[in-house]
């Protein structure tokens, strides 16, 4: 008995002994679970019992709710056909060149429970069909209820049940330096959600619209954005995003968006009347400069001087002359063409407004009654 004790102890004590080695030199020998060469040992935090509070500084609060809201837009055109190309030589050398539809791609943004949707004109303009596609994949068919070129905007209208709408935030009390996220679906990847902040406010003179007062930032804007929504921390419409300044075709930090404030009273005017009712006094306006001061024999140095005034039209009528400076418009003053374009345009047509010009060296004060604004052509009238 005592000697099988002894081998039982001296058998234990080898087979530790050999477990310990192998332990030490050789561990993966004892691992018999399947591993993937180069594996890296994670520590993984466990799923949390209850939703998790957002973490400080991050946006997805405002991107969660404004998203569904924005949607994307497909259009197609017609392709033109050419009038040759019935010619069998044509159609030998040159095959069926241009019968393939054009398509567009834009985005968009609910602004009603009853279908409305804010979007560029330029996405829409010259479509044959125009498709919405919701963040939740519905897909319907849009109908134009009324375009506004000389704001670049448009009001499209969708009949579907339970329409996500985004909520309109205040773009008057927005400053420089505020955070701001751009939602769209640039070049057809999907819906996509950049942040930046506001770079400038009230940009114009760019070329771009007619009527020029647009949100700057630095949100990463790209084609396909257009018609978009630009939102605030809180994930209200701050605006719609339009424009972007590029070489590449893409971002490059400088996107312009029209302010909500704008967007509304366009989408107010067209749901209402069918179009935009604007204010117009039929004049030629430009940016006062020293060379038009001394030809003119005007002294004011800032204003907007008229180089001509449409005969019979309502400046007329009241009495503006050609070298008048007008310096302010209902109370509003005027320092460029383009705040004088927008101030008039603010008017109610058949309602006089005051216009303070100065003339020579006297201040004049002149009640103008504004028309209605003609609908644009290649030079739109001011």
């Amino acid at each position: 008995m005592k000697r099988l004790w002894l081998l039982f102890s001296q058998a234990v004590t080898l087979l530790l002994a050999a477990y310990f080695v192998v332990a030490t030199l050789k561990p993966g020998w004892l691992d018999r679970r399947p591993s993937l060469a180069g594996a890296v040992a994670l520590i993984e935090a466990p799923a949390p019992s209850s939703p998790a509070a957002p973490v400080q500084g991050s946006l997805s609060a405002a991107a969660k709710k404004a998203a569904p809201a924005v949607v994307s837009i497909n259009t197609s055109k017609a392709a033109e056909k050419n009038p040759r190309s019935n010619d069998p030589w044509f159609r030998f050398f040159f095959g069926d060149r241009g019968n393939e539809p054009q398509a567009g791609l834009g985005s968009g943004v609910i602004v009603s429970p009853n279908g409305y949707i804010l979007t560029n004109n330029h996405v829409v303009e010259g479509a044959d069909e125009i498709e919405v596609i919701l963040n939740d994949s519905r897909r319907a068919k849009a109908k134009v209820i009324g375009t506004d070129p000389d704001t670049d905007l448009a009001i499209l209208k969708v009949e579907l049940d339970k329409l996500p709408v985004i909520v309109l935030g205040n773009s008057d009390a927005l400053q420089v330096g505020d955070q701001v996220l751009a939602i769209g679906n640039p070049f057809g990847v999907g819906q996509t959600v950049t942040g930046g902040i506001v770079s400038a406010l009230g940009r114009n003179q760019l070329g771009i619209n007619t009527f020029e007062n647009f949100i700057q930032t630095d949100a990463a804007i790209n084609p396909g954005n257009s018609g978009g929504a630009l939102v605030d921390v809180n994930g209200n419409l701050l605006g719609i995003n339009t424009a972007i300044y590029s070489r590449s075709g893409g971002s490059m930090g400088i996107g312009f968006a029209i302010p909500v404030s704008t967007a509304k009273q366009v989408l107010e005017s067209i749901v209402r009347d069918g179009q935009v009712t604007r204010g117009w006094i039929g004049v030629e306006p430009n940016d006062l400069s020293p060379e038009l001061a001394e030809t003119f024999g005007v002294k004011a140095r800032q204003g907007v001087i008229i180089t001509g005034v449409l005969q019979n039209g309502p400046a007329a009528q009241a009495g503006i002359r050609p070298g008048d400076v007008i310096v302010n418009v209902a109370g509003r003053p005027i320092t460029n063409v383009s705040e004088l374009l927008t101030s008039v345009a603010a008017l109610k047509p058949g309602t006089a407004a005051k216009f303070s010009v100065l003339r020579h060296d006297d201040k004049v004060e002149l009640d103008v009654t504004p028309g209605l604004r003609p609908r644009p052509r290649t030079a739109p009238p001011r």
